[in-house]
C-alpha cells in the first residue's frame, strides 16, 4: 500500500472513532491478537476437546530424554503436531520454551514425549483466548529483557538463551533457543 493511501485510511479510521465516540463514549483500549480457534481446531484434531485443564504448561518433575524406550509406532503425527504448536507460538509467549523443548524430540519420539505434549495440550486449552495485547496508550519506550540457563539441557549439555522485546508494554519480539 502507498503511503497516501495509509494516510487517507488511518484519517477515515480517525473520523469514524471520533463520530462513534459521540452516540458511545469509546475507549481505543488496543488490539488484542489470539488464536482462540485454532487452538481450538489443534484440540479437535488430536481428540482432546475434554481433555483436563493444566495449570502449568510442562509438569516440572517429568524429565524427557532423547533415548527413551518406547517410540511411536507412528512418529508422523508427533512430527505433525508439534509444527501447529510452533505455529501456534507466534501468539502465544507462554509455551515457547515448553514447544521449544518437545520439538528436540521430532527425530525419535516416545509415548512420554507425547505424553508431555498431551499435558501442554491441556495447559492450552485452560486459557483458549489468551494472546497478545498490544495497549493504545502507551509510550514508545523500547524495553528488553534476556536470560541464559548454562548446559541446562540434560541431552547435549547445551545452554538455553531466551529473550523478549517490548514497546511501552507490549510484546513484540521474543526468542528462546538452545
Amino acid at each position: 500500500m502507498h503511503a497516501s493511501k495509509l494516510h487517507h485510511n488511518g484519517k477515515l479510521i480517525e473520523e469514524l472513532k471520533k463520530l462513534l465516540n459521540v452516540t458511545f463514549k469509546l475507549k481505543d483500549l488496543g488490539i488484542s491478537i489470539s488464536q482462540r480457534h485454532y487452538t481450538l481446531q489443534i484440540l479437535e484434531v488430536v481428540g482432546l476437546l475434554g481433555a483436563k485443564p493444566m495449570n502449568v504448561s510442562m509438569d516440572p518433575n517429568v524429565k524427557l530424554r532423547n533415548f527413551d524406550q518406547d517410540l511411536l509406532s507412528d512418529p508422523s503425527s508427533y512430527r505433525r503436531l508439534i509444527g501447529r504448536l510452533i505455529y501456534l507460538t507466534i501468539s502465544r509467549l507462554d509455551i515457547v520454551s515448553s514447544v521449544n523443548k518437545l520439538s528436540q524430540f521430532v527425530a525419535k519420539p516416545c509415548k512420554a514425549h507425547l505424553s508431555a505434549t498431551h499435558h501442554l495440550l491441556g495447559y492450552l486449552k485452560s486459557a483458549l483466548g489468551q494472546g497478545i495485547f498490544i495497549s493504545s496508550a502507551e509510550t514508545f519506550q523500547l524495553r528488553a529483557f534476556a536470560d541464559s540457563n548454562w548446559a541446562s539441557c540434560p541431552n547435549t549439555r547445551k545452554s538455553t538463551f531466551d529473550f523478549c522485546i517490548f514497546i511501552g508494554n507490549s510484546l513484540v519480539s521474543w526468542e528462546s533457543k538452545k
